[in-house]
């Protein structure tokens, strides 16, 4: 079954079919699904939430039957989490060579599509916590509800990669467009300053001009008007 891009019957089947040593394969495994299925949309919040849904219940099913210990079931849901979080981080990457191109076309942090932009990847690991937790929140009766326990609280305790990565682009590209700025009033007050000096020259050879024309006009005093 398709859903949001993604086949979820597969991920079903590689995690209920998965040995405890296939972690790595795992967490490529829905990376690249979960990648795909990003690609395939426009790149807001809502869809990211679906997609990370999707992944996620697929692989709370899975795991649900598989004949492993709870333990390693436990990290076969951490490995799903670790593998959406690298999809992430490439989303991540492309908001920052989007951002990067806006930056150089002049837009200012008041511009509204750029202001949401930002706000948005300040939102990407809450987006990626509450979503998992909530589409997890399934299993609270089943014997998954001790692994995904232990994967939630240590999630919320050391953060995600693409959380770290997405507030570290948001203060770059902050401090991008403010040197910008400050390149741009730099160089507005040195053309005022060019302009300034060009006008206390354009007075020098006017006065210049005013007294060569007094000079040629002799020392005769102008006499009073109204006097003969």
């Amino acid at each position: 079954m398709l859903k949001s891009g993604i086949d979820q019957e597969a991920l079903i089947e590689m995690f209920s079919t998965a040995s405890a040593k296939q972690t790595e394969q795992l967490r490529k495994a829905v990376g690249e699904a979960t990648l795909k299925a990003l690609q395939g949309r426009e790149m807001s919040l809502k869809n990211i939430r679906g997609v990370i849904k999707t992944v996620t219940e697929a692989a709370s099913a899975g795991a649900a039957k598989s004949p492993l210990p709870q333990v390693d079931v436990g990290v076969m849901l951490d490995t799903a989490v670790a593998g959406m979080d690298d999809a992430l981080l490439k989303a991540v990457d492309a908001n920052r060579m989007a951002l990067e191109q806006f930056v150089g076309q002049g837009v200012s942090l008041q511009d509204k599509q750029l202001k949401k932009a930002m706000s948005d990847l300040e939102k990407f690991e809450d987006t990626l916590f509450d979503t998992v937790k909530k589409a997890a929140g399934g299993a609270a009766a089943t014997p998954l509800a001790g692994p995904w326990a232990e994967v939630l609280g240590k999630m919320e305790k050391g953060g995600s990669l693409s959380g770290a990565q997405a507030m570290a682009t948001v203060e770059q590209m902050t401090g991008q467009m403010q040197t910008a700025i400050r390149d741009t009033r730099a160089a507005s007050l040195k053309a005022a300053q060019a302009l300034a000096e060009s006008y206390t020259a354009l007075v020098s050879g006017v006065l210049i001009g005013m007294s060569d024309a007094l000079r040629q006009g002799g020392n005769t005093p102008a006499k009073p008007a109204g006097k003969k």
